[in-house]
């Protein structure tokens, strides 16, 4: 009766491994996608805070925002875009058991990701040249809406590049455990979450652009 029984108890203890590991998934996918609630609670608050003002001082959002460099935020776009498509080829290759090319398709959204914070610190930076920054004399004569306008959009996409910046962060460990052989093509979920982050950066530029640049 025991002989009969040891087997199935011997193929128990060699699937209990497997099924924890399952649960460790889940239980960090489901982390991640409570994490990105608070992400888009915080960012959907501030987008209420700019709808608001924005009816309220409808000319003044329309003079301020046509000071701001569309080309640039075209060009900030297109390159996040571009690197939510290379960081989810990177999820794809690493499934296939094509380690390198998802090495190489995590790099290439870090480095998009770089230019992205370069372009934004050329576009504040001209903003600054001519003024036009928090607590400076040019901006402090301008209407009160103006003064909104340009608080806003240095709080707001100020906040997007600091996640921004923390995405390339995650990103580079997810990109090291690769490396070393620690989230494989049966063991993903690091590089599945670290994407998940990404793309909700991206999600908030997509809102951001608009708001700011398009909307006259």
């Amino acid at each position: 009766m025991s002989n009969s029984s040891h087997p199935d108890t011997i193929e128990e203890l060699k699937t209990l491994p497997h099924a924890e590991h399952k649960l460790d998934v889940a239980s960090a996918k489901m982390g991640m996608w409570l994490f990105l609630l608070t992400e888009l609670l915080l960012f959907g608050g501030l987008f209420v805070i700019y709808a608001t003002y924005r009816y309220l001082n409808q000319e003044a959002f329309h003079h301020a925002a046509m000071e701001l460099n569309v080309f640039i935020g075209t060009l900030n776009t297109v390159i996040l875009l571009t690197s939510s498509l290379t960081a989810a080829l990177s999820i794809t290759a690493l499934r296939l058991g094509n380690r390198v090319l998802s090495i190489i398709m995590l790099a290439s959204t870090i480095i998009l990701a770089f230019i992205f914070l370069v372009n934004k610190y050329f576009e504040w930076a001209e903003k600054f040249h001519h003024g036009i920054f928090p607590g400076s004399e040019d901006l402090i004569n301008r209407p009160p809406g103006q003064i909104l306008f340009f608080g806003l959009y240095y709080s707001m996409t100020g906040l997007h590049a600091l996640h921004v910046l923390a995405g390339m962060i995650i990103l580079a460990f997810v990109l090291v455990f690769i490396w070393r052989n620690k989230v494989t093509s049966t063991d993903y979920a690091k590089l599945e979450n670290g994407a998940l982050y990404w793309h909700l950066v991206d999600i908030i530029w997509i809102f951001l652009f608009p708001l700011f640049y398009l909307i006259k």
